[in-house]
């Protein structure tokens, strides 16, 4: 896969963290709230966290309150980075593995952007579901239970 050809990538620049550790965070039902809580918190000082317009606007949708997600995100002063364009090639060739491992869905998941944008920009994933991640980027740097 391309990923190999980042010869360069450990996953140091920072901490790329997938929408179900911030819905875990904010629903103090969750079995994974004590997880999500703890994780973000020891993750974001070490390095810097970041989420970028794929994340945000999967936690927009059960409602959308702008104002209440960036303060979230800021105290864990979270960095809003933009997906890289050099990210589309990696999102494209882990959606053609996919389809060839028999995936039905007609248009990249969120899972491929958040993945190639974390390999291109040398960050880490912080996870509560590593599956996929490994699935489709076996060298990531992944963060999870």
């Amino acid at each position: 896969m391309a990923l190999g050809s980042l010869a360069g990538y450990d996953g140091s620049a920072g901490v790329l963290v997938d929408t179900n550790v911030w819905v875990d965070c904010i629903d103090e039902t969750s079995p994974w709230h004590g997880w999500a809580v703890e994780c973000l918190q020891a993750c974001s000082e070490r390095s810097p966290l970041h989420v970028n317009i794929v994340i945000y606007s999967e936690l927009l949708i059960p409602g959308p309150n702008v104002r209440a997600l960036d303060a979230m995100l800021d105290v864990y002063e979270t960095l809003r980075t933009p997906l890289p364009w050099a990210a589309a090639s990696l999102t494209a060739a882990a959606y053609a593995m996919y389809l060839r491992r028999g995936g039905s869905r007609h248009k990249p998941l969120p899972v491929f952007f958040i993945g190639a944008h974390a390999a291109v920009s040398n960050l880490s994933v912080l996870t509560r579901d590593p599956r996929p991640y490994k699935s489709y980027f076996a060298k990531l740097a992944v963060i999870a239970p």
